[in-house]
């Protein structure tokens, strides 16, 4: 499931440095017995442009899509993934054959489940609490490796334990993938998907394994390395799928010149990045220009656009709107749906909010 998350390849990510574990006297670091602890994230700069410098931009003349807000989408436990339980800055996962644990800090409640659950565990990520933070993970049972076999109603790929701790999917965007997959099973035609900020291109290889000519762009080329090693995995190198390293907003204005066109465009960008020649990627100041490129490469049939955020900062409503924006005039009548992706815990049956996203659709004749 898209963030140099780390990489999620997204655009790359700057890398933080790692912390020292602070020691027990028994050798065990505060972050393996006690949780993690929110830690306040300090501003980057978020443009070399002086404030007021930017040229205003033009809103947009015609009709608004109707709109459903706020739309909440769940992921629950199957074969291949589960939520056991969250608290104490902390979840423990399921992520196929292994169990994890991972920070978590919108945690904020006590773990439902006893002590003894949490500690017969695969692997704990240690280190950075931040989303992006550098850490390790420690083994209960010697080394795994680095990789393991994962599968998405039926797609294999490779999960994978990274510094950042991201393991190379991201569950929350099921509800998506699987709306994408009927659309594509659904038309009366192979349909073209652009996945923008792809990263390990799970979305890419439900996409292509339903029918569709796919085109994954990523700024990371190890990421697109990962996504091209789940292809194989998978057995899907037979499948139309085009993967391109270069920054998502240049590809996209490309794009938009050649003539070129999509049905369906999925964008995951981060809060902050690189391209792969520097360029950078602020999520407040660029996501307008990236959705005004996206509808402008939407073809005469659309099907579908999903943007998912994570910034923290966001709300849902900062989302929707600059989709409603976007969208506003646009020559097939839509609907935009907004609102949270979430994840239900099996302990307790609490919800986990990961992300925001908004989707537009083209409305459907009564």
């Amino acid at each position: 499931m898209s963030k140099d998350r780390a990489p999620k390849g997204r655009s790359k990510r700057p890398q933080a440095r790692p912390r020292g574990e602070a020691k027990r006297r028994d050798g065990a670091s505060r972050a393996d017995r006690s949780g993690f602890r929110p830690k306040p994230k300090h501003a980057q700069a978020t443009t070399d442009v002086a404030v007021g410098a930017r040229p205003p931009r033009e809103r947009r003349s015609g009709a608004r899509p109707a709109e459903t807000v706020p739309l909440i989408l769940q992921t629950e436990a199957d074969a291949d993934y589960a939520l056991l339980d969250t608290g104490d800055g902390l979840k423990l996962e399921r992520y196929g054959p292994l169990t994890l644990v991972r920070p978590e800090q919108q945690a904020i409640w006590g773990k439902a489940l006893p002590e003894a659950q949490w500690d017969a565990v695969d692997a704990i990520f240690t280190g950075d609490t931040d989303e992006e933070g550098m850490g390790r993970w420690r083994f209960a049972r010697g080394d795994r490796g680095e990789t393991w076999p994962m599968a998405f109603d039926g797609v294999g790929y490779l999960g994978r334990f990274t510094s950042f701790r991201h393991v190379g999917v991201f569950p929350e965007q099921a509800a998506h993938w699987r709306a994408m997959r009927g659309a594509i099973e659904a038309a009366d035609r192979p349909l073209k998907v652009l996945n923008l900020f792809g990263y390990t291109g799970v979305a890419s290889l439900v996409a292509a394994a339903a029918g569709a000519h796919v085109t994954h762009v990523d700024a990371s080329r190890k990421a697109i390395g990962w996504a091209r090693e789940n292809q194989t995995h998978a057995g899907l190198e037979d499948r139309p799928i085009r993967w391109i390293c270069e920054d998502a907003m240049k590809f996209v204005l490309r794009e938009g010149r050649r003539g070129n066109d999509y049905d369906i465009i999925l964008a995951d960008p981060p809060a902050y990045g690189r391209g792969p020649a520097g360029e950078v990627w602020q999520l407040f100041d660029h996501l307008p220009d990236l959705l005004d490129g996206c509808r402008a490469i939407l073809s005469d049939r659309p099907v579908m656009m999903v943007l998912t955020a994570y910034a923290i900062r966001a709300s849902m409503f900062a989302v929707h709107e600059a989709m409603m924006e976007a969208m506003t005039g646009f020559g097939t009548e839509g609907r935009v749906e907004s609102g949270e992706l979430i994840i239900r815990e099996q302990a307790a049956g609490r919800a986990l909010s990961t992300s925001m996203f908004s989707r537009w659709t083209p409305e459907r004749a009564s």
